[in-house]
Formats: C-alpha cells, sequence, structure tokens
C-alpha cells in the first residue's frame, strides 16, 4: 500500500478546511488562466504568421526571379526562359510549381478620377488557387480566349472604392512610353489580399498584352515565380535556385521582396515567449502558495507521522501528490478553456482586427496538439520540480513541537 498516496487523497477529497480550500482554487484558477492564456497565444502568433505569410506567399510566390541589372522600377527588363531553364528549376525536389509574369507602370482613368498602379501581367500557366479565396466579387481572368483574356483585369477592393468601380465596369489605362498609349480594360474581379503594400499597388491581366506594349518575343518574360512545397526550407532552396540560373539572372525570396514583414512577424516570437515565462511563473507562485499554506495547516499530522517513524520524504511525498491533483486539475481546465476559445475563434472569427494595421481582419488561431502537449509537459514538469523546494519545509518541523502546534 501506498501510504504517502492514501493520505494524500483523503485529504484532497475529504478536507473540511476552509481557507484552505479557497487557497486551493485560487492555484488552481491560476494554473488554468496560465495555460489557457499559453495555448491562445501560441495559437494566435502561430495562426497570425501563417495567415500573413500565406498572403504574401499567394500573391507574390516564394522565389522571384529576375535579369541581373541596376533597373529597380516596376518596368522590368525582358530576358528569355524557355521550357528547358523553368523545367531545371521545377525538377527540384522542393519546388512546387512556377510560373512567368511581368509588371507595367500603368494610370487608370475613369469617373473624373485618376490612380496609379502597377499591371502585373501573368499566363494561363498561373495558379489562381489562393486569388481564388480573395476574391470578393467576380472571377480570375479566363484565359481559353487569348484576345479577351488581353482586356480583362483583376483591381482590388481598395482601388474599386477610390475609383467607384465593380465588376463589369470598363476603364482606360494608360502606359506612358515615348508616347502615350492606352489600353481599355473590363473588370472580370475584385480581390481584397489584405497587405496595403499590394492592393494600393497592383492590378492583375495578361501577360501578352505587357508583352505587346514592350514589343517582347513570346518567349520574353519581366520575371518567374517559384513556389516551395516546404517553407521552412525556403532559404535552402533559395540558394540551389541561384546556383541553377544563368549568370545573367538574379533570384531572391519572398524574406528579401518583403523584409519588414518578416522582421515584424519574427519579433512576434519574442512578445510568445515573454507571456509564456509570464504565466508560468504565476503558475508556479500560486502553487508554492497553495502549498506552503496546506503543509502549515497539516503541522500536526506532520508531525504525528513523524512520531509514528514516516521519514521526511515519504511525509514530502504527501503534499507532492496533493499539489500534482491540483496541477493536473489545473491543466485539464486550462486545456478546456484554451483549446475551447482557440476552437471556437478559428470556427467564427469572433474576435476582429483592424485589417489596415494587421493585415487581416480577424483573430486568427492555429491550434497544434503537438504545441498543447508541450505546454502541458512543461507546466507539469516544472511545476513538479519548483514544488519540490517548498516541500522542504516539512524537514523543518520537530515532531514535538508539531503535535503541540495550535
Amino acid at each position: 500500500m501506498n501510504l504517502p498516496l492514501f493520505i494524500a487523497k483523503r485529504i484532497t477529497f475529504n478536507s473540511k478546511r476552509t481557507f484552505s480550500k479557497l487557497i486551493v482554487r485560487i492555484a488552481i484558477l491560476g494554473i488554468t488562466l496560465g495555460l489557457a492564456v499559453m495555448i491562445l497565444a501560441v495559437a494566435i502568433v502561430k495562426g497570425f504568421k501563417s495567415e500573413i505569410r500565406e498572403k504574401v506567399r499567394g500573391f507574390s510566390g516564394d522565389i522571384q526571379i529576375s535579369k541581373l541589372d541596376l533597373n529597380s522600377s516596376y518596368e522590368n527588363s525582358p530576358f528569355t526562359f524557355d521550357k528547358e531553364k523553368s523545367g531545371k528549376l521545377l525538377a527540384m525536389p522542393n519546388v512546387d510549381y512556377g510560373h512567368p509574369f511581368a509588371t507595367k507602370p500603368g494610370i487608370i482613368n475613369t469617373n473624373d478620377e485618376i490612380e496609379g498602379v502597377v499591371l502585373k501581367g501573368v499566363d494561363r500557366n498561373y495558379n489562381w488557387d489562393y486569388f481564388e479565396k480573395t476574391l470578393v466579387d467576380g472571377k480570375v481572368i479566363d484565359f481559353s480566349d487569348s484576345i479577351k483574356s488581353r482586356g480583362q483585369i483583376l483591381i482590388s477592393k481598395y482601388t474599386a472604392n477610390r475609383l467607384n468601380l465593380k465588376v463589369g465596369d470598363d476603364f482606360l489605362m494608360y502606359f506612358i512610353e515615348n508616347s502615350l498609349r492606352k489600353r481599355k480594360f473590363e473588370i472580370a474581379g475584385i480581390y481584397s489580399l489584405g497587405v496595403e503594400e499590394v492592393d494600393k499597388t497592383f492590378v492583375i491581366g495578361d501577360i501578352a498584352l505587357i508583352r505587346s506594349l514592350n514589343k517582347w518575343e513570346d518567349t520574353q518574360v519581366g520575371g518567374y515565380e517559384l513556389r516551395v512545397k516546404d517553407f521552412s526550407k525556403l532559404d535552402k532552396t533559395a540558394n540551389s535556385v541561384y546556383d541553377n540560373i544563368p549568370i545573367e539572372l538574379r533570384s531572391y525570396s519572398v524574406k528579401e521582396y518583403y523584409p519588414t514583414i518578416f522582421e515584424w512577424l519574427s519579433l512576434l516570437d519574442v512578445n510568445t515567449q515573454v507571456i509564456l515565462i509570464l504565466m508560468i511563473a504565476v503558475a508556479v507562485i500560486n502553487m508554492i502558495s497553495a502549498l506552503l499554506i496546506m503543509i502549515l495547516e497539516r503541522t500536526n499530522m506532520i508531525g504525528i507521522l513523524k512520531a509514528l517513524g514516516s521519514t521526511n520524504w515519504n511525509v514530502r511525498k504527501i503534499f507532492l501528490y496533493n499539489a500534482s491533483y491540483l496541477v493536473l486539475v489545473g491543466l485539464l481546465l486550462g486545456n478546456l478553456l484554451g483549446a475551447g476559445l482557440g476552437w471556437f475563434q478559428a470556427e467564427t472569427h469572433f474576435f476582429k482586427l483592424d485589417q489596415a494595421s494587421y493585415y487581416i481582419n480577424f483573430v486568427p488561431v492555429q491550434l497544434e496538439l503537438g504545441d498543447i502537449v508541450l505546454l502541458n509537459a512543461g507546466t507539469l514538469i516544472i511545476s513538479i520540480i519548483v514544488l519540490l523546494i517548498p516541500s522542504l519545509l516539512v524537514t523543518r518541523i520537530s515532531p514535538l513541537k508539531a503535535i503541540s502546534f495550535k
């Protein structure tokens, strides 16, 4: 028979001491709230980073290839990128797919308003999976008719609101070269990426139009985008791409293209670490306080057990068992609260954000079982290790004085 465990169960479930019950409940509440906050903090930061990263990746790809020159404008320098060159890159293990693009600055003139934008041209091989999720109205460009596709365009909700445009409307866009050239477009769809740098700047059209305006050959492009399968291996893949492209070309990752956004996202990890440390500290302090009070309230019992021959370690185990039970109850309730709120937010998007400031209009949550298990295990282990220190108080209690303690 495990006597320390038996006694721990008796004093845990059959205790009638009201003061210690209050302290115990406060300790459990501290662990519950601490774990819930830690689960939500990790889930929200992961969700936030994932959502913002996918927005940027969905528009710009993971790796972009362009001509190596001093041109830093939106007017691309052309280069030839045939099937042989693209096929070599697409055969790399971590590369998912790729497509050509080109950009060209222009001015939209409609409803007595003008707006400077950049036309990003893509071809029929463009992967529309992500863009279709961002459409608020209309549809993507239909490349089944090569003539019709040149006159179709996607604009952002930001631009549509500024110019009072909707799906089906048409407008003129002017391109400034040696002479002013204009083209008429019909709005096929309106997207809202949520990234101000993109929404304020880009409209999406057919790359064939840009080739025609710039008098490029059919094999010439302004750039080539690659999408990787595993984003965690992006840097390694970007280096491999750089090593396998001609010397007159350059490549750069989405992290280099949007450094401000990714530096900002990396700072969120520091915030998460601070929250985890503070929450664990609060939970541990609560448990230490509860354990000390339980030991002091059971001074008589400790004295009797020692007088009957119990060792200090056996008496300490009684309170460690008791404290472990309280920690487990707190962890159970914390999981229910944290994971429950996380699931509710993931399903309903109840809590909102200012999209202009955070690039997204709701609090994103990404719950992962591995994170929850690690947080539970870490909290439990740290709590038990730290509780060994206050349990040393048992060794300083004299049986004679304890029995006579009132």
